[in-house]
């Protein structure tokens, strides 16, 4: 069946768009909510006007939200979190979290926009997704440190031992698979 959207109707068109659908979901819920109606020439003429200054509207609304993920990429967030000695936090870093610090800085993200893949449950750094639109994407590092520095400072102190020893293991191994070349 094809209709006339009413309204923009995510996953089917925009306000003005003549789209073909299912029998069924025009008559049970398209044309009820009053989010469709039949395409006649008098009602494709009476959203012409409309059409036009939603498509305006919807222009300068990825003008805006193109110029918020330029500014926002490759920004860091630092956050301050309660946690143990080895660096496990007590909960996790929301997404609320890493937008409100995001804002504090004077960047425009709304608390939906963060796109966390994991929860974030240790101290370090990490990346995270910013979806501003479908299509446009853009990455932020998240830096959580501990909230107690006489922790931070033992954490830190582990992280460099535990560097090390994977160094000291990495030169072993290059030297006995020298020393099995020979």
């Amino acid at each position: 069946m094809k209709v006339l959207l009413c309204e923009d109707v995510e996953n089917l068109g925009w306000l003005g768009d003549v789209v073909e659908v299912k029998d069924g979901y025009a008559r049970n819920y398209l044309l009820p909510e009053g989010l469709v109606q039949i395409p006649t020439e008098n009602n494709i003429a009476a959203l012409a006007d409309e059409k036009a200054k939603r498509a305006e509207m919807r222009l300068k609304d990825r003008q805006r939200l193109e110029a918020a993920a330029e500014k926002v990429n490759g920004a860091e967030a630092v956050i301050a979190a309660k946690t143990n000695e080895l660096g496990h936090l007590f909960g996790s870093v929301t997404a609320a979290m890493i937008a409100e610090n995001l804002r504090s800085q004077g960047l425009a993200v709304a608390d939906e926009v963060v796109k966390l893949g994991d929860h974030i449950k240790e101290v370090g750094t990490s990346k995270v997704a910013l979806r501003f639109a479908s299509d446009l994407r853009v990455e932020v590092n998240v830096t959580v440190v501990s909230d107690d520095p006489e922790i931070q400072q033992k954490i830190a102190e582990a992280r460099a031992q535990e560097k090390s020893e994977a160094q000291a293991e990495e030169q072993v191994s290059e030297s006995e698979t020298e020393s099995q070349k020979n």
